[in-house]
């Protein structure tokens, strides 16, 4: 699926224009059929402006500290019976490579369950999911529904039929330690 990006910016005289009308082709997992991840915009840093409207070069599937990530992204509806099962070695392996960052923050015993450094502010386009946190706590979100997570260790749980797409932006921020947060995260 393609998503309309359009880009505004500023000229030499700081005038507002337009930069880029694009449309962003969505990256897939092999070893995950279904899911589907759209690369929007993002950086490393808060920007400056006004400025050129370019994108900035950034690191990773989540952003650092002060960073910010604008992404869109398809959850797979659960597999159907006599679907091959997930092959989680490789899946991990091709994440990694597609976007770097994302699979070394998922958990080895808990496919699916992460926590990242991030505020994700979340608006479901289409379909439904379960947002899972701590214990199985878990509420369904349907389109239309926003989601504002706060660093919270969750997972993304398709279990009906269809794809759902979210679109999300991440926030880098500060996180305290805690031991639960210590014990939580893949070695």
């Amino acid at each position: 699926m393609k998503v309309r990006c359009v880009t505004t910016g500023h000229d030499a005289t700081g005038k507002a224009v337009f930069v880029s009308d694009v449309e962003v082709n969505g990256a897939t997992l092999d070893h995950l059929p279904g899911a589907e991840y759209h690369k929007l915009w993002g950086a490393d840093a808060p920007p400056t402006f006004p400025d050129g409207g370019t994108q900035p070069q950034y690191q990773g599937y989540f952003p650092p500290l002060g960073g910010y990530r604008f992404r869109m992204f398809t959850v797979a509806p659960r597999p159907t019976p006599g679907q091959a099962p997930i092959d989680r070695p490789a899946l991990l392996g091709e994440m990694e490579e597609k976007f770097p960052g994302l699979g070394e923050h998922m958990e080895p015993d808990n496919p699916g369950m992460h926590t990242t450094d991030t505020i994700d502010f979340e608006y479901i386009i289409s379909g439904e999911v379960w947002l899972e946190l701590d214990d199985g706590a878990a509420v369904l979100l349907r389109a239309g529904d926003t989601v504002v997570q706060n660093g919270t260790r969750h997972a993304w749980r398709n279990k009906g039929s269809e794809p759902c797409r979210v679109v999300v932006f991440m926030l880098g921020v500060p996180r305290q330690p805690s031991g639960r947060d210590m014990a939580r995260r893949p070695a």
